[in-house]
């Protein structure tokens, strides 16, 4: 049962998060100076970077889930454990699925989904970068984005980070969601207002798969809001959860 203990963190909200093309685990580290005691942030690794830059990254969305549940797993250990999920375009496909497997996970409540910079499931993206040359690819991803991270204009890491990335477009845009079922959690579909990517309805389609509570927030900002606004899409998190 949840104590009235305030130092009793055991029933606190874990808010699981989920990586967008590209990026790893440390883009979410500064949230939880933002989420104070609200929330335990706990953002899970892929292959192909960071400390796992040896390994192969995935280019399916369900092997890489299969991967993410045992990790999550051992991030929780033992008792019982309220779960959020929060996921940035390829990430909310990620984060999706993952709710999918967590419904019926025992000792994990999931209380909430957040998805961001995507449309709902069942529609994929129209223009796409798998397959192209290198600098085509990234001028495609740089379209989609709205921006290009400073670290693809340097030779060596452009060759360090490339093969990941495209290997997470991949993921992305082939993509088939694994149930036409809606999810039994509560779902908030977050969008930067200014999103030339993900449109207004496209963000809106989320209610498709959603079949609990549906909520559609904005955010100022484009596709990659979040990386400016991190503290107000904090914010709308926390005020679901609590």
């Amino acid at each position: 049962m949840p104590t009235d203990d305030p130092t009793d963190t055991t029933h606190t909200t874990k808010l699981v998060c989920l990586p967008y093309a590209g990026a790893g685990a440390s883009f979410y580290r500064p949230w939880a100076a933002l989420a104070g005691d609200a929330l335990e942030i706990l953002p899970l690794q892929l292959p192909g970077r960071e400390r796992l830059i040896d390994e192969e990254p995935h280019r399916d969305v369900h092997r890489a889930v299969d991967g993410l549940v045992p990790q999550l797993r051992e991030r929780l250990g033992d008792g019982d454990h309220r779960v959020a999920l929060f996921g940035h375009s390829l990430g909310a496909v990620l984060a999706y699925e993952l709710a999918h497997r967590l419904v019926a996970e025992p000792g994990v409540e999931l209380v909430h989904l957040f998805v961001s910079g995507s449309p709902h499931p069942g529609q994929g993206r129209e223009q796409r970068a798998t397959g192209l040359s290198d600098d085509d690819f990234l001028a495609r991803v740089g379209e989609f984005a709205g921006y290009s991270h400073p670290a693809l204009d340097d030779p060596e890491m452009r060759e360090m980070l490339l093969p990941t990335l495209r290997a997470d477009v991949e993921m992305h845009e082939t993509y088939v969601p694994s149930t036409p079922l809606p999810l039994d959690a509560p779902l908030t579909v977050v969008r930067g207002e200014d999103d030339a990517l993900v449109g207004h309805d496209d963000a809106a389609s989320w209610n498709k798969a959603s079949g609990r509570e549906f909520e559609h927030v904005e955010i100022p900002g484009g596709h990659m809001y979040l990386t400016e606004s991190a503290s107000a899409l904090v914010r709308v998190i926390v005020s679901k959860v609590l």
